[in-house]
């Protein structure tokens, strides 16, 4: 079974830093690409980032392009998500999720963690 947990979030300030962890089982996680998404509330699932196995390639929606960075540990069968000069818009929900079709740049996704929510403050 499919497991993934989120944990990181929090309060920031604007201009600040969280690191986001999505910790896994249930699959060999070194085979699997892995994207994050974010819901902001009363708006849609939106696609963060995604990470192939191995680590690269990695691609980035624009509006965190340089300021966000994903990263896995294939040891510790878990997903990070650095997240830097944090702005209010960046405030949702983020999940990890594992994309359709094993493909690091899906906007689809076949499973997802609970989610934990990062609050950005101007």
């Amino acid at each position: 079974q499919v497991q993934l947990v989120e944990s990181g979030g929090g309060l920031v300030q604007s201009g600040g830093s969280l690191r986001l962890s999505c910790a896994t089982s249930g699959f060999r996680f070194a085979n699997y690409a892995m994207t994050w998404v974010r819901q902001a509330p009363g708006r849609a699932v939106e696609w963060v980032a995604g990470i192939d196995s191995g680590g690269a390639p990695t691609e980035y929606a624009e509006p965190v392009k340089g300021r966000f960075a994903a990263t896995r540990d294939d040891t510790k069968a878990t997903l990070y998500l650095q997240m830097n000069n944090l702005k209010p818009e960046d405030t949702a929900v983020y999940y990890c999720a594992r994309p359709l079709d094993n493909w690091y740049s899906s906007r689809v996704y076949i499973a997802r963690g609970q989610g934990t929510q990062v609050t950005v403050s101007s």
